[in-house]
């Protein structure tokens, strides 16, 4: 008796994520490459695009289509072409900005947003890490300005700008105190 009915499995693929769920490139190409295999298995339309989730944080998902577009060299020779657009969308924000088109302005803040992630892969940086640390640096700041202001028995609304301005790169000089500390023990 011959088989007529060929079957292909697929190995299933177990990436390796980071801490921000990113896929490592070797397991990205690799989920790539079964993807693909799968959606012309069950007559997808394929695409190279295909299979990233549409759930992912907007930072993640970003960075996954640049990596994946990148891959079949959708993407700048070196860092200059990065920064050159990112000085182009700059540019483009500002003109939205100065007509007063909120959804040019919100399209444009859009467009800067995926070139920094653009940025970020290209220099290797996680751009949900580099958010998350931005956070936490500002919450800490932040921290600070009321912490400040309650020692002088004063609360938020009693302060200014200007006082709050101050407080704020007070925090700023004390953490490069302490990293500097921190450095000089090690």
């Amino acid at each position: 008796m011959t088989r007529k009915k060929t079957t292909k499995r697929i190995k299933s693929v177990n990436p390796v994520r980071n801490s921000s769920g990113a896929l490592n490139p070797a397991a990205e190409q690799r989920s790539i490459i079964s993807n693909g295999v799968n959606q012309l298995h069950h007559g997808k339309t394929r695409s190279l695009l295909n299979g990233i989730p549409e759930n992912l944080p907007s930072l993640s998902r970003a960075e996954r289509i640049t990596r994946r577009v990148s891959s079949v060299g959708f993407d700048w020779p070196d860092l200059t072409g990065v920064l050159t657009k990112m000085d182009e969308e700059m540019k483009e924000l500002g003109e939205a900005l100065s007509s007063g088109d909120r959804r040019k302005i919100r399209e444009e803040i859009g467009d800067l947003l995926f070139v920094l992630v653009n940025l970020a892969r290209f220099l290797r940086i996680d751009p949900e890490d580099a958010l998350r640390r931005t956070i936490e640096k500002f919450i800490s700041r932040f921290h600070y300005i009321e912490t400040s202001l309650l020692r002088k028995g004063k609360k938020l609304p009693q302060s200014g700008l200007i006082e709050m301005d101050d407080l704020w790169e007070e925090a700023k000089r004390k953490e490069k105190n302490q990293i500097k500390s921190s450095i000089r023990r090690h």
